[in-house]
């Protein structure tokens, strides 16, 4: 068979996104033609894109086109695609990018080389499951004889893991039997205390290096933010070498390099570490190491809950003290010979110890630290960086040409705010182009947004009974089918409490009463049901259809007033010159608002109303500016108007 002509590279993309769309059986859309254009003009450019592109325009594809026509016309290079979630990766890995290369090989005769890599603890460790049965195994096991659930997972983890290996799977998280976490903690090894390939007795066998392998031998690579960030701060050790970037879901970015850049220092580990050492260390230094954990203990119930910035802090003290016998137990566990896997691996835990107190003792200016406290671990430490701007701009954006797409990226009208959070600047600095490409959706006519101007603003005190009473009489008008995204789990709770009295003929569930993923299918699989929750709902749900007819936000999700990390971006925004209420609490209760409003409209056919039951957003002023965030309904203050619109869809339903 003739190998097809080659085209150009505009050519190319116009026809592997035409046949791809037409593989998976759909059309193509304005919006995903004018994405593909402009992700193939800053491939060339060697700029950076913000493309903001509604659900349902079809973005993978929109920029998986460009990207292999790009690979096709320079076989050398590489692109790399960045997700936030696992659950993209997996579509991109099953469906779409298969749909794609498919396409390119019809349209160029070329083969694109792809792979997908993850973070090293997504793998199995058959160092673990091969070295580490003796006396963790035991443990598993109670007197009795027989296997505890947790033994049983790990027994049937530990079989899968030999027939990975032996069959050339990579000992993937995603494709293993169902387990725990603390089952999987069994099979797989923490970043700091893998050996290293050349030091590992599997080494030869490891998983993890194959995937590199797959990895450092394909041209598009999928990867996720978090190890996106992973590289970044390790000086791009994590990835291999890349030609041109694409960030999707990229309203996450920044808060997931904040957590792959947050540590944190409690006094259990501390102690948990310092008895996994004792073994190799003299009394005295093993001693001092154990007397750290307490030291810490007593310095965290020092002070108060909250940010640290005193230097003379007894918390301070205690970081520095733990630091210090960390140091001296890395040196006592120095030496040894190389099949000394227990003790090097305890000196890995040991430096990662040190490092985080070293960097908690600092108290540097680009760092926030702070205690934090729950009812079931009691008080720790907690260290985020200050801004994440510098750590993209230098480490990704100077380096590599860049797509950064998502369905929510322009906050409050435009794209300043996110542009300026990754370290971008603004428009007129010249360091981006931004383009939204719109949405098949109609939302005007398929929406409502109706605000409760009529309420009560909402309190610390927990939901008003008129704010109770709205909720209920709202889902009783949609006959269930509601999304309920709630501030606080308290509050969730509550509405799910009222509206079962008030309603007992529908079933509502709520965030907690089972794991969350049960609870999404018995919503999806039973129309009439509602489901409240929180933060978790806000972004990642898709439920298209009649199941989802009434979303409910019960107030605007600013970040808590005693949030350390936020109030400390705030204060520095303020001390720059800027409004820190609005770059950083509006900015993020903005993006929520539009991931929120977004679960309501998923396909041309679904219709309905988003109910804000928190007055502010038409009686603040920056109430123009989170609306403006949102999806474009069309808006009422009447509840009337709301309750008769539901009344409608219900009978012509």
């Amino acid at each position: 068979m003739p190998r097809p002509k080659m085209p150009d590279s505009t050519e190319a993309t116009e026809q592997i996104l035409a046949t791809a769309v037409a593989g998976i059986g759909g059309a193509r859309r304005p919006g995903q033609v004018v994405m593909a254009a402009e992700v193939e003009e800053t491939f060339a450019a060697g700029q950076h894109v913000l493309v903001q592109a509604g659900t349902g325009t079809g973005k993978s594809l929109g920029y998986l086109a460009p990207a292999l026509a790009k690979l096709v016309a320079e076989p050398e290079s590489r692109v790399v695609i960045a997700t936030a979630t696992l659950a993209l990766q997996a579509q991109l890995a099953s469906k779409d990018i298969p749909a794609a290369v498919a396409a390119c090989e019809e349209v160029t005769g070329a083969v694109v080389r792809h792979a997908v890599l993850k973070g090293r603890s997504n793998y199995v460790c058959l160092l673990k499951v091969r070295d580490g049965q003796g006396e963790e195994q035991a443990a598993l096991l109670p007197e009795t004889g027989q296997t505890s659930d947790l033994g049983a997972e790990v027994l049937q983890l530990r079989s899968w893991a030999e027939e990975q290996a032996e069959s050339g799977a990579l000992g993937d998280r995603d494709d293993a039997p169902g387990h725990s976490p603390a089952a999987w903690a069994q099979v797989s090894v923490p970043v700091r205390e893998c050996l290293g390939v050349q030091r590992c007795p599997q080494g030869a066998a490891c998983l993890v290096e194959k995937s590199r392998q797959l990895a450092r031998g394909s041209q598009l690579v999928v990867t996720n933010h978090a190890l996106l960030a992973i590289d970044a701060l390790h000086g791009g050790t994590a990835l291999p070498e890349y030609d041109a970037l694409v960030i999707d879901e990229a309203h996450e970015l920044v808060s997931r390099v904040t957590g792959a850049a947050s540590v944190e220092l409690s006094p259990s580990t501390v102690e948990r570490v310092a008895k996994r050492c004792l073994s190799w260390l003299s009394d005295d230094t093993g001693l001092d190491f154990l007397d750290a954990a307490d030291a810490l203990q007593t310095g965290l119930d020092a002070g108060e809950v909250g940010r640290v910035t005193d230097p003379d802090a007894e918390v301070r003290a205690a970081f520095v003290a733990v630091r210090d016998s960390a140091r001296a137990a890395i040196s006592g566990l120095a030496g040894g010979s190389d099949d000394e896997t227990e003790r090097r691996q305890a000196q890995a835990a040991a430096q990662e110890i040190f490092d985080v107190a070293e960097r908690m003792a600092k108290l540097g200016e680009f760092d926030v630290i702070w205690v934090s406290e729950s009812d079931r671990f009691g008080r720790q430490a907690n260290c985020a960086p200050l801004s994440v701007a510098g750590l993209l701009r230098n480490q990704i954006f100077d380096a590599h040409p860049t797509v950064l797409t998502s369905a929510t990226l322009k906050i409050g009208g435009d794209f300043t705010s996110f542009a300026y959070s990754l370290g971008l600047g603004g428009p007129a600095d010249g360091g981006y182009r931004a383009v939204d490409v719109g949405s098949p959706f109609d939302y005007g006519t398929q929406g409502i947004l109706y605000v409760a101007r009529q309420l009560p603003p909402p309190s610390r005190e927990g939901s008003s009974p008129e704010t109770l009473a709205e909720i209920a009489e709202l889902l009783w008008a949609a006959e269930g089918r509601t999304l309920g995204l709630f501030a606080s789990q308290r509050a969730a709770e509550a509405a799910a409490r009222y509206c079962r009295e008030q309603l007992p003929d529908r079933l509502v569930l709520c965030q907690g009463d089972a794991h969350l993923a049960r609870l999404t299918t018995e919503f999806i699989e039973d129309p009439e049901a509602s489901l409240f929750g929180t933060l978790s709902l806000w972004q990642g749900i898709d439920v298209p259809g009649d199941t989802c007819r009434l979303v409910i936000i019960d107030k605007i999700p600013f970040p808590r007033p005693d949030d350390p990390l936020m109030q400390a971006r705030q204060q520095a925004v303020a001390e720059a010159g800027g409004n820190g209420f609005m770059a950083v609490a509006a900015t993020h209760a903005g993006l929520l608002l539009a991931q929120g409003a977004g679960r309501l409209i998923r396909t041309m056919e679904d219709r309905g109303v988003v109910a804000v039951l928190d007055p502010r957003l038409v009686t603040a002023r920056y109430g123009s500016f989170l609306k403006a965030s949102m999806p474009d309904f069309w808006m009422t203050t009447d509840r009337e108007v709301a309750i008769a619109a539901l009344r409608r869809l219900g009978e012509s339903a």
